[in-house]
């Protein structure tokens, strides 16, 4: 195994809840109310749609707003990875990695271990580091490849605080049976002052659809004594990807840093990154304060 390479869960295709779009002769990211799937290659006009993405729409009737999941790991904290991250614009490299306690910091000597002050007194980032997180899920059950995930990626505190909530409190209730348990991502919004009351959304992490949590408890102990008897160690599965992350510094590849840095770190006109939630507040603001002007009230 190459050292320094994280060796990550392979994925397939990407969940997200927006897309970049073309705006002033400037490229922005733009949210959503609906998930979209997207296979990992990039057309002109962004990514190209995933085959479940069509399927999942029919289900649904347009909007795709709940996608049925599996987890790949019991452990909670292999399923979503969440830290303080900060990238170097200019290379396309992460430049610092932190949990609010300690950090993984980039420079000429090689990788340094550091105190980690979290993003908001960080003198080092200078405003341009925030929390970012991925979880990895099987869409459906999985049928086609086992081990083969979508990605979603996100900064939003909201999403990673209720999917950090919610794959711990169903590891506790489950006795550990995450990887077994029937669950849906589910796209939730709400308003806030800071979104002057316009609904901002987030995603949730919830059981099945028409399944309650005991039926879905029960379904995962008869899933797990099921592999069990077939031979399927996930306990060896869960090791194999703790191992995998802890054998490189940074889990994200250079090669994948520009368009993730495009979508969730824009940067402003002085070419810092701004936050993507305060992109769409400002923008949503000037779009109320032109309708005001052109209703003549005020």
């Amino acid at each position: 195994m190459l050292k320094g390479l994280a060796i990550t869960p392979p994925v397939i295709g990407r969940i997200s809840i927006g897309r970049v779009v073309e705006r002033n002769g400037k490229r922005l990211p733009e949210k959503d109310d609906q998930f979209t799937l997207t296979s990992q290659v990039q057309g002109r006009d962004g990514w190209i749609l995933h085959p479940l993405d069509e399927a999942m729409r029919k289900e649904s009737g347009g909007k795709l707003r709940s996608i049925p999941v599996r987890l790949l790991f019991n452990d909670p904290a292999l399923n979503l990875r969440a830290d303080y991250s900060l990238f170097d614009r200019t290379t396309g490299r992460p430049a610092c990695v932190g949990n609010g306690e300690t950090c993984r910091r980039a420079d000429k000597e090689g990788i340094a271990s550091l105190p980690c002050v979290g993003p908001d007194a960080c003198g080092f980032a200078n405003g341009a580091c925030k929390a970012y997180a991925r979880l990895n899920v099987l869409v459906g059950d999985g049928d086609g490849d086992a081990l083969g995930s979508f990605v979603l990626r996100t900064t939003s505190y909201n999403t990673i605080r209720t999917l950090a909530a919610r794959l711990q409190y169903f590891h506790a209730v489950s006795g550990g049976r995450l990887a077994c348990l029937p669950l849906e991502l589910k796209l939730r919004g709400k308003s806030t002052a800071m979104s002057h009351r316009a609904a901002i959304f987030y995603v949730d992490l919830v059981i099945r659809t028409g399944v309650t949590l005991e039926q879905a408890i029960g379904e995962a102990r008869q899933l797990d004594q099921q592999r069990r008897d077939g031979g399927f160690d996930q306990e060896a599965l869960d090791e194999a990807a703790r191992m995998g992350f802890a054998n490189g510094a940074f889990e994200d590849l250079a090669e994948d840093v520009p368009a993730m840095v495009e979508e969730f770190y824009p940067a402003n006109s002085n070419g810092q990154s701004v936050d993507v939630g305060e992109t769409a507040r400002s923008d949503l603001k000037d779009r109320l304060e032109a309708r005001v002007v052109a209703s003549g009230v005020g």
